[in-house]
């Protein structure tokens, strides 16, 4: 069994990945949030609802106490953010980091998938390049995650790619980034400190 620190378990993806490990996995999961009270039926055997920011340093240091992997669905300040969680599992000696970003910052997105999410026309990408480059620049066991557009479809059709390749498809489906994460918990060796994009067979 597996001790999963999840951060932004209430966003969109945060929400399905939360669920997805409940319903396929036995492991145990810690969830830092802003507002608990926003976390719906928290299971009190495998599950650990615990009030913090990813902003706050000191918040980050009490929630790294026994946590083998560390899974980032966040939003917002991503490069402080991602420089406190690197900092914060250095400094309590926890090495596994699945950290989501998104498509485009690398400008991987060829013209016949669309080029609208690419970083060189899209300035709202440079915060994700920029946490991806920090993460990048550490020491720890990370896996950064690429995924086109969310969509609440039930599939898991899905491929990823490697950083430097053109990605094949522009949708995915946030169970899709679930099943991910959960191989990626699993196999330490999967994704050793790359970046994969993700996205739907065929989209």
């Amino acid at each position: 069994m597996t001790h999963v620190l999840l951060l932004g378990a209430t966003g969109s993806l945060g929400t399905v990945v939360r669920q997805y490990f409940k319903d396929n996995t036995q492991d145990e999961l810690t969830m830092m949030v802003r507002h608990p009270l926003m976390l719906q039926r928290v299971d009190a055997n495998r599950e650990t609802a615990v009030t913090g920011d990813a902003l706050n340093r000191d918040d980050l240091a009490q929630v790294m106490t026994d946590v083998d992997v560390v899974i980032a669905c966040l939003s917002g300040r991503l490069p402080d953010m991602a420089r406190n969680i690197v900092d914060a599992q250095i400094s309590a000696g926890i090495t596994r980091l699945i950290f989501v970003t998104a498509m485009g910052i690398y400008n991987e997105i060829p013209e016949t998938v669309g080029l609208t999410g690419n970083l060189e026309i899209n300035p709202m990408l440079i915060p994700y390049r920029e946490a991806a480059d920090i993460i990048e620049a550490s020491p720890l066991n990370y896996t950064i995650i690429r995924p086109g557009w969310f969509d609440n479809q039930d599939d898991l059709n899905y491929q990823t790619t490697k950083k430097g390749d053109p990605v094949a498809g522009h949708d995915v489906s946030r169970k899709s980034v679930a099943d991910l994460m959960v191989k990626l918990t699993h196999d330490s060796q999967l994704g050793h400190r790359e970046s994969l994009g993700i996205n739907r067979i065929g989209s």
